[in-house]
């Protein structure tokens, strides 16, 4: 069969559009895609306050061992585990027969030596005047005399034994010598107290006051001595502001705490040296064995802010995409000296004045074209405030 002309030209033609059609679509997808639009950040300077947070262990202002001074079997138990006591209060009761038996026989003690003075002073009475007109010899009335100061002296000995014999009583009623909580209670009543036994009867924490401890390395605490005025540690301490403590739930605990003592020396295995905080307990929220941070402020007078949306680590090293003059980025590593919720504190890597991308980094590589969409740093501010 013959193909006209006409029908050979028409196929041509088609043929002709088909591969121009062909070659459009296959330039056009491997055309680069439009550069993506991407808010960036003007890196700016502002006076910030900054944290250090140190791990610490809490402690009540005295935790006392409740001990007995006699022996003897529990009588009484007066509190309960866990109850509030004031100092003075009666806590444990010892059986004190015995010691009202050994009272009473000192007390016989003091009755019979006060006699024996008093046979000794009517010896002495007998023989000064036999002396005197020398019908006896002067010996005699000078061992009278020594009998006399030796049964003196005893009757000192009879009446410190009942003092003493007293005082055994009175250690039978145990008392709480601080106010504070009862822990826990092991002895029950009818158990043997000796004074010898290696658990108290129980622990009493006064927790008026809370004790944080934590450790300062060497290099932290030279810039603590640099940083704060005062010719002496005590007065740098003064001039220390408030302290914050973070407690188990991550929350900052209401009550503001200051710094008080600096442990004399450091210590040769950590290289560290011991600190304490003391913060109010008013309400009784903190307990002996409870943890927690200590957050130190740190007031900078021109710190350099990012958010830290802007950042993003590889290796344990922190990256922003810093924005060249023509539209491209470049990753750049950036040293934090501090933080606060939303912000990092830097003190290296980027300078107040560069452009940085704020978010969308998570597609960037280096080189790569963005079209900038400036945001405003006061409007960042207001809304997540240092």
């Amino acid at each position: 069969m013959k193909i006209s002309g006409k029908i050979r030209f028409i196929i041509l033609i088609s043929s002709i559009i088909l591969l121009q059609n062909c070659t459009q679509a296959a330039e056009g997808s491997n055309a680069a895609p439009p550069a993506p639009e991407l808010p960036v950040y003007t890196v700016i300077s502002s006076p910030a306050t900054t944290y250090q947070e140190f791990p610490t262990a809490l402690e009540g202002k005295n935790n006392v061992e409740i001990r007995s001074q006699v022996d003897g079997y529990l009588d009484r138990i007066y509190v309960e585990e866990g109850s509030y006591v004031r100092a003075g209060q009666p806590l444990f009761k010892i059986d004190s027969r015995a010691y009202g038996e050994q009272v009473n026989m000192a007390q016989a003690n003091l009755q019979a030596a006060n006699a024996n003075i008093e046979k000794a002073r009517v010896e002495v009475d007998r023989l000064q005047p036999l002396v005197a007109a020398k019908v006896v010899s002067d010996v005699q009335l000078k061992t009278a005399k020594a009998n006399y100061a030796a049964a003196v002296a005893a009757a000192s000995q009879a009446k410190a034994s009942v003092g003493n014999a007293r005082i055994n009583v009175g250690f039978t009623t145990i008392t709480a010598p601080v106010s504070g909580y009862i822990g826990r209670i092991p002895y029950k009543k009818g158990s043997l107290i000796s004074r010898t036994d290696p658990n108290p009867l129980t622990l009493l924490s006064d927790i008026s006051e809370i004790y944080a401890y934590f450790s300062l390395s060497e290099l932290d605490f030279i810039a603590f001595q640099n940083k704060y005025p005062g010719t002496s540690l005590e007065e740098k301490l003064k001039n220390m502001p408030m302290v914050d403590l973070v407690i188990a739930d991550n929350s900052i605990y209401p009550e503001k705490g200051r710094m008080s003592i600096v442990d004399g020396q450091f210590d040769k295995t950590t290289g560290a040296i011991s600190v304490r905080a003391v913060f109010p307990n008013t309400q009784g929220a903190l307990r002996t064995g409870n943890t927690g941070r200590v957050r130190m402020p740190q007031l900078l007078s021109n710190a350099v802010v990012i958010p830290q949306e802007s950042t993003f680590e590889i290796q344990d090293k922190t990256y922003v995409y810093v924005l060249g003059k023509d539209s491209k980025v470049t990753s750049k590593p950036v040293k934090i000296s501090g933080k606060t919720e939303s912000y990092y504190f830097i003190s290296e890597g980027v300078a107040p004045g560069e452009k940085i991308v704020y978010t969308g980094i998570g597609n960037l590589k280096d080189g790569v074209s963005i079209k900038p969409k400036a945001i405003s740093s006061d409007s960042l501010l207001r809304a997540k405030p240092l």
